[in-house]
């Protein structure tokens, strides 16, 4: 299980430290893809593999659906960690998710998450600002 929030830098040639809490379970050759709220997924090739199963359930007859399966896949691209614990993000991915610089990299259970430090500030400060209406809405959890 993937948790916490750490920060790193991109450097100039658009690598990305991965925490070294995170690299044993991310394993070799996981993906990195767009994510929603303009961040990135990664995902072990075990649960980029049980999503990719789901995601082939959608029907083909539904524009919504295509549309996601293709914003989802088109960007995808398997990375493996160099010897420094390191990834190379591909440009196309660094620019949807605004990845100049300051990163913050955060576990969220299944996968990982990459986000441009103040993308990630905006987006947890509305989110903690709204956290007890998000939880009622949500009413199946019981915490």
């Amino acid at each position: 299980m993937f948790m916490g929030e750490y920060q790193h830098s991109v450097d100039e040639k658009g690598r990305l430290i991965i925490p070294a809490k995170f690299r044993e379970d991310l394993g070799a050759g996981f993906v990195v893809t767009r994510g929603l709220d303009h961040c990135l997924f990664v995902y072990p090739r075990k649960e980029w593999e049980t999503l990719e199963a789901k995601l082939k359930t959608l029907p083909l007859t539904s524009s919504d659906a295509r549309a996601f399966v293709r914003f989802f896949f088109s960007g995808a691209s398997e990375c493996d960690l160099d010897k420094q614990g390191r990834i190379l993000i591909p440009g196309t991915l660094r620019d949807y998710a605004k990845l100049v610089r300051d990163c913050v990299v955060i576990g969220v259970s299944s996968r990982v998450e990459i986000w441009a430090k103040e993308t990630w500030e905006a987006y947890s400060t509305d989110a903690a600002d709204s956290f007890a209406a998000i939880a009622e809405k949500l009413t199946d959890l019981n915490f």
